[in-house]
C-alpha cells in the first residue's frame, strides 16, 4: 500500500470521502491515492460500514454506544465543547446528531448548557454575527489561495501556514506549515494537491508575493505557470480583503481552534496538529453557511486532471503571435510594447477589440493586457471574475 504512514486514517477518511460522491472516477482517485481498486474498495466499505473507527487498522471500536442512556446528553455536550472549545450550539447540535445519540436538545437548550457551565461569556455571545452567502455553484469552480500570517518557532525559525479552500464547498483542500513563501515552495505543494483533487478551473488570491508582483505588473512565474496548466488565475482588488471573505474566516478559525496560545518547536509539530484538524474541519464541524453540513457533503474531486507536462499551445488563426524578449518587450505595428517581466520568453496572441487600435493581448487562452496603439501603451486588465468573489 501506499499510504504515508503517519497520516494513513487521515488519507483514508479522505479517499472515502471522495470515493461516496455520486459521479467521481473511481479509478482516477485510486490512482492519485496511489492504491488499487481492490484496496480502494476495502476501505471505502470500512468507512461506510463503521465510520472514520473502521479506517483504523483492524480496530472495531464502534463510533457510539447504542445502550448510551437520554441522562447522559448534557455530559456529551460538555465532551464535545471540551474537544472543539470554538463550537456553539448549533454546531454541536449537529454533531451529536450524526453520532446518533438519543434525545439530542435544541440548539438553544444545548447554548443554554454552556452557558450554565460558564463555557460561553456575555462578551462571547454579543460579538456573534450573521453571515452573508455567496459561493460559486460547483466545486472546484474557484479555489482560494494564501498564506496565513506566519508565526515564530521556538527553533527561531518561521512558519508560513498555506491555506488552500474550495470556494462552494468550503473544503479545505491544504493546510501545510512552510519555511517560506517562495515560488517553487508553492509550485511544490499544488502539484501534490492537484495530483489527489485534480485541477480548478481559476484560483484567487491577493497581490503580494509569490502571487503578485505589483498592481502595475500583476502576473509572477508563478501565475504563468498556472495558467500554463490551464487554470485562470484571478486576483484581488488592491486594498480589498473581503474579496478572500472566506480564506479570512477560515484563518480566524484555523488561529482559534489550532494556533491560539500554542508553542510549536518546528514544521514538522506544526503540520502534526493541521492535519487531525482538518479532517475535523472537512468531516465533523457543521459549517454556518452550508447550513450545519459538513464540507466534505458538498466537495467532489475535479474532472480535470493533472498533467506534470505542460502541453504546447497554438494560437488559432484570427491571433496575431508574437514572442517577447528577455525583458519582456514585444515589437507590434512597427512600436515596441512591454508586459510582465514573468513572460519573459513567452509566446503571446493579438486579437482586435471592438475599438480601434486596441487590442487584447493573449497568454495561451487567458487575457492578460491590451496594447493602446494611439496611446503607444500596454495595459493590464482585471479578470471580470472577480466580481464574484467574496
Amino acid at each position: 500500500m501506499a499510504w504515508k504512514e503517519s497520516d494513513r486514517v487521515s488519507e483514508r477518511l479522505d479517499f472515502a470521502k471522495l470515493a461516496s460522491v455520486e459521479g467521481g472516477n473511481f479509478a482516477e482517485l485510486c490512482r492519485r491515492f496511489g492504491v488499487s481498486r481492490k484496496t480502494g474498495y476495502k476501505w471505502l466499505q470500512r468507512w461506510q460500514e463503521e465510520g472514520p473507527e473502521g479506517l483504523v487498522d483492524r480496530s472495531r471500536r464502534p463510533t457510539n454506544s447504542p445502550n448510551r442512556t437520554c441522562g447522559e446528553v448534557e455530559a456529551q455536550v460538555l465532551a464535545i465543547r471540551q474537544q472543539h472549545p470554538a463550537w456553539g450550539g448549533r454546531k454541536i447540535r449537529r454533531r451529536l446528531e450524526e453520532l446518533q445519540c438519543c434525545s439530542v436538545p435544541s440548539a438553544s437548550t444545548i447554548t443554554s448548557i454552556l452557558h450554565r457551565h460558564g463555557c460561553i461569556s456575555e462578551k462571547a455571545s454579543s460579538k456573534a454575527k450573521a453571515f452573508t452567502k455567496f459561493e460559486r455553484s460547483e466545486p472546484n469552480e474557484l479555489w482560494q489561495l494564501d498564506f496565513k500570517g506566519d508565526f515564530e518557532l521556538s527553533s527561531g525559525s518561521r512558519s508560513y501556514p498555506l491555506t488552500i479552500l474550495d470556494d462552494h464547498s468550503r473544503y479545505s483542500l491544504g493546510i501545510i506549515a512552510c519555511g517560506n513563501q517562495r515560488r517553487d515552495t508553492v509550485e511544490q505543494h499544488l502539484c501534490t494537491t492537484f495530483r489527489r483533487y485534480g485541477i480548478p478551473q481559476s484560483i484567487h488570491v491577493d497581490n503580494g508575493p509569490p502571487w503578485g508582483a505589483s498592481f502595475d505588473a500583476r502576473h509572477t512565474r508563478l501565475s504563468v505557470w498556472l495558467m500554463c496548466h490551464d487554470i485562470n488565475v484571478i486576483h484581488g482588488r488592491p486594498y480589498h480583503p473581503q474579496g478572500r471573505g472566506k480564506l479570512e474566516r477560515f484563518h480566524r478559525t484555523l488561529q482559534l481552534e489550532v494556533l491560539q496560545d500554542r508553542n510549536y518547536r518546528n514544521l514538522e509539530s506544526v503540520q502534526s496538529d493541521f492535519n487531525p484538524w482538518r479532517d475535523i474541519y472537512n468531516h465533523e464541524r457543521p459549517h454556518d453557511a452550508l447550513e450545519l453540513s459538513v464540507p466534505a457533503s458538498r466537495y467532489c474531486a475535479s474532472e480535470r486532471c493533472f498533467n506534470d507536462v505542460i502541453k504546447p499551445f497554438e494560437y488559432s488563426s484570427r491571433f496575431k503571435t508574437r514572442k517577447t524578449s528577455a525583458k519582456a518587450y514585444f515589437s507590434f505595428h512597427g512600436a515596441n510594447y512591454r508586459v510582465s517581466e514573468a513572460f519573459a520568453g513567452k509566446r503571446l496572441g493579438l486579437s482586435p477589440t471592438s475599438r480601434d487600435g486596441v487590442w487584447d493581448i493573449y497568454f495561451r487562452r487567458f487575457v492578460v493586457g491590451q496594447v493602446d496603439e494611439r496611446a503607444g501603451t500596454t495595459n493590464r486588465r482585471q479578470p471580470k471574475e472577480l466580481a464574484g468573489v467574496r
